[in-house]
């Protein structure tokens, strides 16, 4: 009985350790991974609200007519 309660509290299986670490070493890329998106997301919301735009740095005073 004793041996059943510690496979199942999971003793020291070299295969679930293994995996363990994988999946631990998988989350925390994974919360990299939202940091670095989550600072480029701040970034561009910020550019947005400045209004930074192609468009606003063409001088329409100068611009050319169109041939048609």
């Amino acid at each position: 009985m004793a041996k059943a309660l510690l496979g199942y509290v999971g003793g020291s299986d070299p295969r679930v350790l293994s995996e363990m670490r994988r999946l631990q070493q998988r989350v925390q890329d994974l919360e990299s991974e939202l940091i670095r998106m989550q600072a480029e997301n701040d970034a561009l919301s910020a550019a947005a609200h400045r209004g930074d735009s192609l468009l606003d740095s063409i001088d329409v005073s100068k611009a050319e007519p169109v041939l048609a």
